[in-house]
C-alpha cells in the first residue's frame, strides 16, 4: 500500500507516489493507494478513475479533522483484511501516521519516502523523523544525496536504513503551442521569457526571482518572467505580498503571476528560460519538467538540484539568496540562444536517460524485494 497525503492531480511528491503506485508490476505486486486527506473534488475524482481502470486499487479517508482517530481505525481494520505485506507512506505527515499504525496492523515491511525539508529549526520534525519514523521503518527512503546525509549526520537515523532512490517522471504531453500560450497570456511572440513553475511557499524564495526580474528588466529588454504556481495556504497571503515587492520595483509589465495550472507542461514550452530560486529543495519535479521540455535551467545550487542539472551543461547554478547571481544567470543565457538551446538538448536527453518514472519504480520494487526477504511473517 502506498500512503500519500493527496492524489497529486498536479505534480510533486504525492504525484510522485500516485505514478510509482501505478507503475509497480502487476504480476508481483496488488497496488492499492492510499489518500488521507481525500477531497473529492472533480480533479481528484478524476484521478482516482484513472488509477482504478489502471488497475491500482484506490482508499480515501474523508478525515474529519487531524485527530479524527476514527479513520484510522477503520483504515487498520483494512489493512488487516487486505492483508498488506509493504506500507510505503510519502511526506511527513504520512510517515508519522504510518509509523503509528504500522505495528498496530501488522505490517511486516514499513517504508518511509521523506521528499524535503531545509532541516534547519523545526526540532520537532528532527525527533519525529529520529525516534519515531527512523526506528519503525525498515527504511527511509531520501530524493538526494544530500538528503541523505543530513538524515544521518544532522537527525543521526542509522546509515543503513537510509536509501537514495532519485525522483523520475512519466513524459508530460504538451497539447497547445508556445504560440498559442503566449497569446493568450499577452506576451509578444519574441519577447524573451523567463519561468519558474512552484506552489507558492517561502522555502521557493519566489521573492528573489522578483528581486532578480528588476535588474533582469535593465539587462534584457522587454523581458518577461512568469510565476506559474497557485497558493498553498492562501491565508500566508503570498501572492499579495509578491505583487506588492513587483508594483514596488516598477515590474508592472514584466512579471506576471498565473495562479494554479493544470496545463503547466504547456505554460513551460513558451519559456526561454526556466528557473528556480529555491532556498531549499529534494529533488525538484519542476526541473524535470523543464529538462524534458528542452528548457535551459538557470537554479540556486540546493539540495538535489546539482544532481539534476549539470553546471555549465544543461543549465547554470547560482547561490541561494542573491538576486544578482540569478539575474546574471538568466540574462548570460537569454543573450545567447544558441547556447541555451545547445543546453536544453543536453537536459532533455539527460532527463530520459536517467529520470524517468520506470527507472524510479524499479528501485522502489528492488527496494520492496529486499526488506520483504528480510522481514519477519506474520
Amino acid at each position: 500500500m502506498t500512503m500519500a497525503d493527496g492524489v497529486g492531480a498536479f505534480g510533486g511528491a504525492e504525484a510522485l507516489a500516485r505514478q510509482v503506485a501505478e507503475g509497480l508490476d502487476p504480476d508481483r505486486f496488488e497496488s492499492i493507494l492510499c489518500v488521507t486527506r481525500w477531497n473529492p473534488d472533480p480533479k481528484s475524482e478524476a484521478v482516482r478513475e484513472e488509477l482504478e481502470a489502471g488497475g491500482t486499487s484506490f482508499i480515501g479517508l474523508e478525515r474529519q479533522g487531524r485527530l479524527d482517530i476514527a479513520a484510522w481505525r477503520w483504515l487498520i481494520a483494512e489493512m488487516r483484511e487486505r492483508r498488506i505485506d509493504v506500507l510505503h507512506t510519502h511526506k511527513i505527515g504520512s510517515n508519522i501516521w504510518g509509523a503509528l499504525i504500522a505495528p498496530r496492523v501488522p505490517v511486516p515491511v514499513f517504508v518511509a519516502h521523506e521528499h524535503t525539508w531545509s532541516w534547519e529549526g523545526k526540532p520537532h520534525r528532527k525527533l519525529a523523523d529520529r525516534f519515531l519514523i527512523a526506528r519503525r521503518a525498515a527504511a527511509v527512503v531520501a530524493v538526494s544525496e544530500a538528503d541523505r546525509g543530513r538524515m544521518v549526520e544532522i537527525e543521526r537515523i542509522p546509515p543503513e536504513k537510509t536509501r537514495f532512490i532519485p525522483n523520475g517522471i512519466q513524459a508530460p504531453v504538451a497539447t497547445r503551442t508556445p504560440a498559442e500560450i503566449r497569446a493568450e497570456l499577452g506576451i509578444p511572440a519574441k519577447a524573451p521569457v523567463v519561468g519558474m513553475v512552484a506552489v507558492l511557499r517561502p522555502q521557493k524564495a519566489y521573492d528573489v526571482l522578483v528581486r532578480a526580474a528588476a535588474t533582469l528588466k535593465q539587462e534584457v529588454p522587454g523581458v518577461r518572467v512568469l510565476i506559474v504556481g497557485g497558493e498553498e495556504n492562501p491565508r500566508a497571503e503570498l501572492r499579495s505580498g509578491l505583487e506588492g515587492l513587483a508594483a514596488e520595483l516598477g515590474l508592472g509589465e514584466t512579471v506576471m503571476f498565473t495562479g494554479g495550472r493544470k496545463d503547466a507542461f504547456d505554460v513551460i514550452g513558451a519559456f526561454d528560460v526556466a528557473t528556480l530560486s529555491s532556498d531549499f529543495e529534494g529533488s525538484p519535479i519542476s526541473i524535470l519538467e523543464y529538462m524534458e521540455a528542452g528548457k535551459p535551467i538557470v537554479a540556486t545550487r540546493v539540495g538535489g538540484v546539482p544532481d539534476q542539472v549539470s553546471d555549465g551543461e544543461t543549465g547554470l547554478l547560482v547561490d541561494p539568496q542573491d538576486p544578482d547571481a540569478l539575474a546574471r544567470g538568466l540574462a548570460t543565457l537569454l543573450r545567447d540562444p544558441a547556447r541555451a538551446e545547445a543546453m536544453g538538448r543536453a537536459g532533455q536527453e539527460r532527463r530520459r536517460a536517467e529520470f524517468s518514472i520506470e527507472a524510479t519504480t524499479r528501485r522502489v520494487e528492488e527496494l520492496y524485494d529486499e526488506l520483504y526477504a528480510a522481514a519477519p511473517r506474520r
